[in-house]
């Protein structure tokens, strides 16, 4: 894909910032003795235009992360010429089910029994399946969806049987504070529920993805193992105040 017909400027833009990202990725991950082809940025595309999007595909971007339905339904269409994937990164409300299963190669955000279920529904319908994420609140704060950490396995244990879905990982949301050991523990958490879980020996698929890490935290994710990270405003800019 060239770069006739966008502006040269907003692409060349859109590239320094996703290299400068993929720059910490790197630092990151070899600080802990990593290979950093092991880590995936994937763009969070929430409330950014589809425009701006193309760009950053002419930029060098693989995958987007959409948060919600709505936006997911207008734009994946409108970019369906793109050698992108999309990925669904926010919380899914189960009526929205249908609206989000044409577009996506991955779900971060399962945390819950019955949209699970509604989910395989759908796909056995459909003779499909789809690689999941199972979402953990690792920090324990009251403001973020998933399920506690204690529930983790037993959660893991009751998604893996349904057969439409394939688990390949967790996803969490770093502590909100200023205190890094926190935020470092917060990972640290997913990290060893991931590992118990690849004990287990479940599924088709083993569940080693670790999605954890945005702009202002991806080092500390990277170096607690993130193998998927989801960086928005560090490329895009500040998201425009709600409402």
């Amino acid at each position: 894909m060239r770069e006739e017909g966008f502006a040269g400027a907003a692409v060349a833009e859109l590239r320094a910032r996703i290299e400068a990202v993929r720059a910490r990725i790197r630092q990151a991950a070899e600080r802990s003795g990593r290979d950093p082809a092991t880590v995936r940025l994937v763009l969070a595309t929430k409330t950014v235009p589809a425009t701006r999007l193309r760009a950053a595909a002419l930029a060098g971007a693989t995958a987007f992360g959409e948060n919600r339905a709505q936006e997911l339904r207008d734009k994946a269409p409108a970019l369906s010429d793109l050698e992108v994937e999309w990925h669904f990164i926010g919380h899914l409300q189960t009526n929205k089910v249908k609206d989000v299963l044409p577009y996506i190669r991955l779900l971060h955000s399962l945390d819950r029994p019955t949209l699970a279920e509604a989910l395989n529904r759908r796909l056995e319908r459909e003779g499909r399946t789809l690689e999941v994420l199972l979402q953990v609140n690792t920090s324990g704060e009251e403001s973020k969806f998933g399920v506690a950490p204690e529930a983790a396995l037993p959660f893991y244990k009751e998604v893996v049987r349904l057969p439409a879905l394939r688990v390949r990982g967790f996803m969490t949301i770093g502590a909100h504070t200023n205190d890094e050991a926190a935020v470092r523990e917060s990972f640290r958490r997913l990290r060893e529920i991931r590992d118990r879980a690849l004990a287990l020996g479940l599924g088709e698929t083993p569940p080693v993805e670790l999605s954890m890490g945005m702009s202002g935290d991806l080092e500390l994710a990277v170096e607690e193992g993130a193998t998927i990270v989801r960086v928005g405003s560090a490329i895009f800019g500040p998201r425009p105040p709600a409402g």
